[in-house]
C-alpha cells in the first residue's frame, strides 16, 4: 500500500485503531458473555478515530519536518540566491514541487555546461588549428633564410613576403576573433545612426573595385540607377557586412563572366538588401552551417584565400546585434544569395 500524503498516512492509521477498538469491545463483550451496546462502542471507536488522526497527523509531520526543514530550507536558499536564514513555507505539497522544479533546473543547466564545455573544446581546437599553419609557415620561411637563403637576394625577398603574408593572415584571425567575442558578449556597441546603405555599398564596392578587376569580376548595383535608401543601421558594421559578403562572392567567383550584384527590396517596414554571385555555389547541406564559427565548405581553398573562417559568424552577429535576420541561399555551381534585413528610418 502506498501513501503519497502524510494525511493518507494519519487516516489509515486512526482507521485501524479505531477499528481495534471496536474489534476490542466486541471481544470482551463475548468473554463477558453481555450484550453490546453498538451506539456507545461506534462512538467510542468514532472518537477514537479522531484523536488518533490528530496524533499521527501531528506525530508524522513533527518527524517529516525534522527530517527535512533544513535541507529544504537550503535548497530554497539556494534555489533563491538567499543564502541567509529565512522563514519558508514548508508545505509539504510546496517542498515536493519546488524541489522538483529545481532538479529539473539543475539538469538543464548540467546539459548546458556540457554544450558548452563541448563548444569550448572545439573552439580552441579551431583556433590552434587556424593559427598553426601560419606559424609553421612562418618559422619555416625564417629556417630556410638562416640556413643559407638569406644571401640570395630574390629569394630572400620571395620568402619575407610570404612569411608577411602569413603575418597579414594571424593578424586577421586574431582581429575577426576579438570582434566576434566582443559582439557576443555584448561589449560590442553600436552606434545606430539614420545612414543611406546604398552609400555604404557604394563606398564598399569602390574599396574592392581593384581586387574584383584581378579576378575579373563585375561588381554593380541591379539597378544602376539605384536611388537612396535610408536605414537606421552602424554604418561602419553595415559596411563590414557588405565586405565580407563581397569579398565571398569575389573569392568563389567563376573564372569566366563572374559578377557580384547588390539589390534593395521594399518590405514595408524594412528593407531586404541581398548580395548575389554567380560563383561556384554551396551544397544543400552546407547552407545550414554558412554561419557558424570556422566552419568551411571547401577547408583548402578558403585557406588559399587567406580566409579566417570567422567572417560569415562577424556577419550573422552584426545583423542580429541591429535586431534583424540575415538567410543564405545557394545552389552548387549556379551562384549563393545572402539577404538581411534593415529597419526603414
Amino acid at each position: 500500500m502506498r501513501f503519497d500524503k502524510p494525511d493518507q498516512l494519519a487516516v489509515f492509521s486512526s482507521l485501524v485503531t479505531s477499528l481495534f477498538v471496536l474489534f476490542s469491545f466486541w471481544l470482551a463483550h463475548q468473554i463477558n458473555e453481555s450484550p453490546m451496546d453498538w451506539m456507545v462502542d461506534l462512538v467510542v471507536s468514532f472518537l477514537c478515530f479522531i484523536v488518533g488522526f490528530l496524533i499521527f497527523r501531528f506525530a508524522v509531520y513533527q518527524f517529516i519536518y525534522k527530517k527535512i526543514e533544513v535541507l529544504y530550507k537550503n535548497i530554497h536558499s539556494i534555489r533563491t540566491g538567499k543564502y541567509q536564514s529565512e522563514e519558508v513555507n514548508t508545505d509539504l505539497d510546496d517542498v515536493s514541487r519546488e524541489v522538483s522544479e529545481w532538479a529539473e533546473k539543475q539538469q538543464e543547466e548540467i546539459k548546458l555546461l556540457k554544450v558548452r564545455e563541448s563548444y569550448r573544446k572545439e573552439f580552441i581546437g579551431n583556433v590552434s588549428h587556424e593559427l598553426k599553419t601560419p606559424i609553421f609557415n612562418i618559422q619555416g620561411y625564417i629556417l630556410t633564410l638562416l640556413d643559407g637563403a638569406l644571401e640570395d637576394e630574390e629569394i630572400n625577398r620571395e620568402y619575407l613576403l610570404r612569411a608577411s603574408k602569413s603575418v597579414d593572415r594571424m593578424i586577421r584571425l586574431v582581429h575577426d576573433l576579438e570582434t566576434i567575442t566582443k559582439i557576443e558578449a555584448s561589449a560590442l556597441q553600436m552606434n545606430v545612426v539614420s545612414a543611406d546603405v546604398v552609400e555604404i555599398a557604394r563606398e564598399v564596392m569602390d574599396t574592392l573595385e581593384l581586387n574584383a578587376k584581378k579576378r575579373n569580376v563585375e561588381l554593380a548595383f541591379e539597378n544602376n540607377s539605384q536611388k537612396s535608401v535610408r536605414v537606421q543601421c552602424d554604418p561602419e558594421r553595415i559596411k563590414q557586412v557588405f565586405t565580407n559578403l563581397i569579398v565571398n562572392g569575389i573569392n568563389y567567383s567563376k573564372k569566366k563572366g563572374a559578377w557580384v550584384h547588390i539589390r534593395f527590396i521594399d518590405m514595408g517596414m524594412h528593407w531586404s538588401v541581398e548580395i548575389e554571385d554567380n560563383g561556384v555555389g554551396i551544397s544543400e547541406e552546407d547552407v545550414p552551417r554558412l554561419f557558424e564559427r570556422f566552419y568551411r565548405v571547401d577547408k583548402s581553398r578558403s585557406r588559399d584565400e587567406g580566409g579566417t573562417g570567422l567572417g560569415l559568424a562577424i556577419v550573422k552577429h552584426i545583423v542580429e546585434a541591429h535586431r534583424q535576420t540575415i538567410v543564405a541561399r545557394s545552389k552548387k555551381g549556379v551562384g549563393s544569395v545572402f539577404a538581411f534585413t534593415l529597419q526603414k528610418a
